[in-house]
């Protein structure tokens, strides 16, 4: 019948030859709700390549050639639906429709259709709706505040802030160990071998719908769990047909002010670039060359996206999105300063006067979604993504090094190429069995490749007529190589019926598997300068007249790594650690309603397996230790429904946090100012969280929350400063227990929203989280269960990377004319964080603490017509300066200290 009807629409439509046109408008509404409107939901006219969103008011209006036509309207958390649409000449044809929601009673967060969940005001109905204690930020709010990568998108949601220089992110003061990322509700691994969770900068926000954000643990979630889990949900486009090119040129105003903006030779400029160790390298020098040459420090970046979708069948379709793009840009931190081994007295073993850093980073990502809906009751999904990003260095740091340049006429210059290769596979799929039950399933393979090959740190004494090298230098390769596999499958069945299709209740029976492996190695080759060669004079810009064949075999200098020279039958044995990890899991939630107050317990079972073993310089002999847990976690979430527009949410949950391969394994990692070894006694922590939330949506696109939460940890791990002649850094269990507490406040205020030919809207949100965090310091505690000496300077600390305030705030203003065909929305946008601890102080020492950061970003962007757009963003307009003081009994001491500069962006897109 509905091809019937189809087939006479286009029929009709095509036959007609009138040059007058009709009109559809109406509204939608909730359906149980005292027909309550519906904002942005989707309304589609496949036929005619149209499609459009409801306003604020839940009205929608389509002029359209005469016709018969099926319409379909979605949104998320609802039931979508399609009508058949007869539109004459020149007249109006009323059509008012409501929604049913997924499930009316239970309000489920797992929903058939996503179609507009990129929106803000759907985002928001979401969150309303949810039983979970959760946030969320969509594509159109990542556009309209210029984000262009994961990272920095989550920033913008209340009590998560992002470490500088890194893309690893803070979730209410705990960091990387605390918290979880999955894609699509299932793991990504780690592209660092030092930290837990992938660098949420590599993801460029072009394939994200969403990101979620539960600060809140559920039973359905991983249990190694207390800070968050950012959950990316890439897109599952199901709209008309569509192709987008994008252009953009960004420049950083610190890059084009550098006289010599030089990088080391040989690396290309798409990231793509292999690098390996040579052959017989102890013995024929063919490393890579040393040579600098000269870069224009001007971005650009390309993209294309597209979608389509496709009827099979009845009620069959297919829908399809991908999209490539690469990104590059040059970035440099001046106006630097640096110390290191800084003592309680405020001596530094290494005092430079000038800190400088050059970088030229890349980014490639491809992703293909393919989704088929075969019928109302069963759907699939297929998503894969591969990722690619490198990171190109040069860092200068000038001054004194203790025994080494005592006159302040020191040089140490590290030169780092990076390269990561991210492949995610997925498989999603949702079969509803009956009118009671549902099944979900997802399957993952996911493999990472983590290089950095030929990391480069020589160290040079400045003469009279030039530079000398020191006698220790060396080149560093490393590789990592991680895969893992998951699965996660939950089964519903709904109780308590009350009418068709609404129920009371809901019980929830899971399974969730994931196994990951990791193997890692590396080796640093030594080359030493020969005594009778520390007084020749080297060319800065081209190291390969000093290191070549040549002079190694005249003995200006000689290659051996840490277990010796060319003479060592196995000296090119790398340093290595192999991991594994198993966590197997099942979990029972049960969901019931009782009126306004809708209460959701839940019990989840783990049993973790971790084995470790390495051989190492610090163990050549080769080492191995296991870790296994049994975890019983308890959750308890409750929602009470105020009115129609107040919910208060109440959550109670207990998990855990495990340590991380590397550090547990036996091996030592160096930086120019500090150095990390493992810790095989690490053991995993308790927690226990709780959170109470107030919240109120006065109209769409408006929301008023505040909320008080606290996590109470037992056994905490932090990095901390062992006792040692090279004052190491380490991982350990600081003490019994530690503490976090706050509040968060979140307002978004539709100021005014004119509405008329040419619609105005004006926009602010403001969000602030103020936190206290405590953890006890117990130096015996650490000497009884490890192998290393402690010697805490404070009993009690913060925990690190705790600020006690964090701020966003950002108005918007959105004006279109000519009939909404053109449109400019500007955003000014500003974030803050106060003080934080970077890292715990030990032996008289103070901690370490990164200085209170503020930023202002100005974002602009139009539609010239119905396919060309521009862009416009400037980023960090304050310029501040980036500050880490070490605070000392006798005062602060800085540490580091640079600045960043602006960076400017235009873009360009042509929509076909």
């Amino acid at each position: 019948m509905k091809f019937r009807l189809l087939f006479i629409a286009l029929l009709i439509s095509t036959l007609s030859f009138s040059k007058n046109e009709g009109k559809i408008i109406g509204v939608l509404t909730d359906k149980h709700l005292n027909q309550k409107t519906l904002p942005s939901a989707k309304v589609i006219i496949r036929e005619a390549n149209i499609s459009t969103n409801t306003d604020a008011n839940g009205k929608f209006s389509i002029v359209i050639q005469p016709g018969v036509y099926i319409v379909e309207f979605s949104l998320a958390g609802y039931e979508s639906t399609e009508v058949i649409v007869t539109v004459n000449e020149g007249e109006t044809t009323i059509t008012n429709e409501s929604l049913i929601p997924t499930n009316y009673n239970l309000k489920e967060v797992v929903i058939r259709t996503k179609s507009s969940r990129e929106k803000e005001t759907a985002i928001l109905l979401e969150q309303k709706n949810a039983v979970e204690i959760k946030q969320a930020i969509g594509a159109e709010e990542l556009s309209r505040k210029g984000v262009g990568d994961v990272a920095t998108a989550v920033t913008k949601v209340t009590g998560i802030s992002k470490q500088e220089g890194s893309g690893n992110i803070f979730v209410r003061g705990l960091g990387d160990r605390y918290n979880s990322t999955t894609m699509n509700g299932l793991p990504v691994p780690s592209n660092d071998p030092e930290k837990k969770n992938i660098n949420l900068e590599i993801f460029s926000t072009d394939i994200v719908e969403y990101i979620s954000i539960d600060k809140v643990y559920s039973s359905k979630l991983y249990g190694d769990f207390s800070g968050g889990n950012v959950d990316i949900v890439s897109k599952d486009y199901s709209g008309n047909g569509f192709l987008k090119l994008d252009i953009k040129s960004k420049v950083n105003t610190n890059a084009l002010s550098e006289n010599n903006f030089n990088l080391q030779k040989g690396v290309g400029n798409f990231g793509f670039t292999n690098i390996s160790i040579p052959n017989n390298p102890l013995n024929q020098y063919n490393f890579n060359t040393l040579q600098l040459e000269v870069k224009s420090p001007v971005g650009t970046s390309f993209g294309l996206s597209g979608g389509n979708s496709f009827r099979v069948g009845n009620i069959g379709k297919i829908n399809f999105f991908s999209t490539f793009s690469h990104d590059n840009e040059y970035t440099s931190k001046s106006d630097g300063t640096a110390k290191g081994g800084v003592n309680g007295t405020g001596v530094a073993n290494k005092n430079f006067d000038s800190y400088t850093s050059l970088n030229f980073n890349t980014n490639t990502t491809a992703m293909a979604n393919i989704g088929y809906k075969i019928n109302h009751n069963n759907k699939i999904n297929f998503n894969t993504v591969f990722v690619n990003t490198s990171t190109q260095s040069k860092e200068d740091y000038t001054g004194y090094i203790v025994d080494v340049a005592n006159d302040g006429n020191g040089l140490i210059r590290r030169t780092t190429y990076t390269k990561n290769s991210l492949w995610i596979n997925q498989l999603l799929g949702e079969n509803k069995l009956s009118d009671r039950s549902k099944l979900n399933w997802g399957l993952s393979y996911n493999t990472i490749q983590g290089n950095m090959p030929d990391r480069v740190q020589n160290t040079f004494r400045k003469q009279t007529d030039g530079y000398t090298l020191y006698p220790d230098n060396n080149r560093y390769f490393q590789k990592l190589n991680e895969d893992e596999a998951a699965i996660n499958t939950s089964f519903d069945y709904k109780f308590r019926k009350i009418e068709d299709g609404l129920y009371k209740g809901k019980i929830t029976f899971g399974f969730s598997s994931r196994y990951k492996t990791r193997d890692f190695e590396a080796t640093q080759f030594s080359l030493k300068t020969a005594s009778n060669h520390i007084n020749t004079i080297v060319d800065l810009e081209n190291l390969d007249l000093f290191y070549n064949q040549q002079n190694l075999d005249a003995g200006y200098f000689n290659i051996s790594t840490f277990r010796g020279g060319s003479q060592v039958s196995n000296a090119l044995d790398p340093q290595t650690y192999n991991g594994e990890q198993s966590i197997n899991a099942g979990f029972v939630n049960t969901e019931y309603k009782s009126n306004k107050l809708t209460t959701v317990l839940g019990l989840r079972g783990e049993y973790i397996l971790q084995k470790i073993k390495w051989n190492t310089q610090l163990d050549p002999s080769g080492g191995k230790d296991e870790l296994d847990k049994y975890a019983f976690l308890p959750s308890l979430t409750l929602k009470y429904e105020l009115n129609d527009k107040q919910n208060l949410r109440f959550g109670f949950s207990k998990t855990y946090t495990l340590p991380q391969f590397k550090e547990r394994a036996l091996f030592l990692y160096e930086e120019v100012t500090e150095v990390k070894i493992g810790n095989p006694h690490l053991y995993a922590s308790d927690d226990y969280n709780f959170d109470l939330k107030w919240e109120m949506f006065p109209k769409s696109e408006e929301l008023i929350s505040v909320t008080a939460f606290g996590k109470y940890i037992q056994n905490p791990m932090n990095e901390v400063t062992i006792a040692s002649s090279t004052n190491d850094i380490s991982y350990v269990n600081t003490g019994d227990y530690g503490y976090v507490t706050g509040a968060e406040v979140e307002y978004r205020k539709l100021l005014f929203d004119f509405e008329s030919k040419n619609p105005k809207k004006l926009s602010a949100g403001i969000n602030a989280s103020y936190l206290y965090s405590n953890q006890e310091l117990n130096s015996e505690k650490v000497i009884k269960e490890t192998d290393y000496n402690v010697v805490f300077t404070n009993s009690k600390s913060k925990f690190t990377g705790a600020s006690d305030l964090l701020l966003n705030a950002d108005i918007s203003f959105l004006n279109k004319w000519n009939d909404n065909k053109n449109n400019l929305t500007t955003t000014l946008a500003y974030s803050y964080y106060s003080d934080r601890v970077y890292a715990i102080g030990t032996s008289d020492r103070g901690n370490l603490i990164d200085k209170a950061f503020s930023s202002l970003d100005f974002i602009a962007k139009s539609k010239l017509n119905k396919n060309i757009g521009i862009g416009f963003v400037a980023k960090n307009l304050l310029n501040p300066t980036l500050n880490r003081v070490q605070e000392n009994s006798n005062g602060d001491i800085n540490v580091l200290s640079y600045k960043k500069g602006l960076t400017l962006s235009l873009n360009l897109n042509y929509q076909f």
